[in-house]
């Protein structure tokens, strides 16, 4: 019996290394895959600049997908996709002001794609502004964003990714429910600001907003300690305005 385990043991590794690999092995994008998510990469851009709320929403896997910047948040589903694009302030401001070109122009800027063993990841670069770092994947209906997040330079010199301010987002919601955060705009009528944590980087230190389903925020400073984790070094609850 013991000679038997002995020699199954090295082709069960085997076949077991095997089919990890090919799990974890990248898709293989064709063409027009690329061209399609070229495609969703320009209908953002149109959907923002054209305050096409429900456009935009569609543009992201059902459900999952998200929106991330360090001024948003994390932005999860198709509701709280749209109440975003409302209350941009090219959609919120009167009709006759006159709004900055958003980064990238009209079209958007071109994403660098490459496949993933779930779809396919991109970057593109705005410039001054910083960049989007994407996530794609396939769905019944087309290509869809999984992620879409905005770094901006300063968040990136401060060691900051979309892996990155996405683990901060996690670590805040496991200490408290998140929530989101309005504002009023310029004719009173409260929007969307935020959902989740505020991520902010001065100096090197990152610190955070984290909004509670209750009401009110923790005014965090977050804590790198490995890849893609993080603690909260301190914490102090700021109550909800009366």
């Amino acid at each position: 019996m013991k000679m038997l385990l002995s020699c199954a043991c090295p082709l069960l590794v085997g076949a077991l290394l095997s089919a990890s690999a090919a799990a974890q092995a990248p898709v293989t994008l064709t063409d027009e895959d690329r061209a399609a998510i070229q495609g969703l990469v320009t209908g953002y851009a149109r959907a923002l600049a054209s305050c096409n709320a429900e456009a935009y929403a569609d543009l992201f896997a059902p459900g999952t997908g998200y929106f991330a910047s360090g001024i948003r948040g994390q932005v999860v589903g198709r509701e709280r996709l749209i109440a975003l694009v409302q209350s941009e302030r090219q959609c919120t401001a009167p009709a006759a002001a006159t709004q900055a070109p958003r980064p990238g122009g009209g079209n958007g800027p071109t994403a660098t794609i490459e496949p993933t063993s779930t779809g396919a990841r991109g970057v593109a670069d705005l410039g001054a502004a910083g960049m989007y770092q994407d996530e794609y994947v396939k769905t019944p209906s087309g290509w869809r964003f999984r992620a879409r997040t905005v770094l901006i330079p300063a968040e990136k010199a401060g060691g900051l990714d979309a892996v990155e301010m996405a683990a901060i987002q996690r670590t805040a919601a496991a200490a408290a429910p998140l929530g989101d955060y309005y504002v009023p705009d310029q004719s009173g009528v409260k929007r969307l600001r935020t959902s989740g944590v505020a991520i902010s980087v001065s100096n090197g230190v990152v610190t955070g907003k984290a909004y509670m389903k209750e009401g009110g925020y923790y005014d965090d400073v977050y804590e790198k300690i490995g890849p893609g984790q993080w603690r909260i070094k301190s914490r102090v609850k700021v109550p909800a305005e009366p």
